[in-house]
């Protein structure tokens, strides 16, 4: 899949996540998705965005082990692999999935009246090539006060203990809730799609 001004490539996503699925194929691309099933708790880093980068390679690193790269190197058309991670940041501290419903419950109640930052990166790996482009987005979200019996229908459906920070704006639990947002949705919900956008093209035009 490719759009007219640029050449045929294949697209694969290193991640299950439903929200980066949906704003892929929104971008109007055509890809498989592979995972990278690494522990991303043995990578630490204190700065949010060298954090998000450094486990966005680690995820690329994990997935191209699993390939045959060669294959990739000898056929004409590359094949782009795009890994991400988010956290969230809240009073300083960098919030990745919560790790029980209690934490989930915390991490939402904290966001009440108050604000969170999320911090993105996306990293493309054109398989052919083998050049690595990367970067990372950020954005703001402001909660009016998010009532009690809210919260519990967030924890309780569960979605929330699969995303960085329990933060789901787009959920319809959630939004009502959303006093304003600096930086776009798609950048909130896992990958931004201008920076994505970015990154495939320079992949696809770097030779290393």
């Amino acid at each position: 899949m490719a759009s007219m001004d640029s050449p045929s490539f294949k697209l694969i996503l290193g991640s299950s996540s439903s929200s980066r699925k949906q704003i892929l194929s929104d971008m109007g691309y055509e890809f498989s998705i592979m995972t990278a099933d690494i522990d991303e708790k043995l990578i630490r880093r204190e700065n949010p965005e060298e954090l998000v980068m450094a486990l966005a390679e680690a995820k690329a690193d994990a997935i191209t082990a699993k390939l045959q790269i060669d294959v990739f190197r000898e056929k004409d058309e590359p094949t782009l692999l795009i890994t991400a991670d988010q956290v969230v940041v809240h009073g300083g501290k960098i919030r990745e999935k919560p790790s029980s419903r209690k934490e989930a419950r915390e991490f939402i109640q904290g966001y009440s009246e108050g604000h969170a930052a999320t911090v993105g990166s996306v990293l493309v790996t054109n398989l052919k090539t083998r050049a690595r482009k990367g970067g990372w987005d950020k954005a703001e979200v402001y909660f009016h006060k998010i009532p009690d019996d809210v919260i519990e229908g967030l924890v309780n459906e569960g979605d929330v203990l699969h995303v960085a920070g329990g933060l789901l704006v787009e959920h319809p639990l959630t939004s009502p809730f959303v006093e304003a947002m600096v930086g776009t949705l798609d950048s909130v919900m896992g990958l931004p799609r201008a920076l994505t956008e970015r990154l495939i093209q320079e992949a696809l035009s770097s030779s290393s």
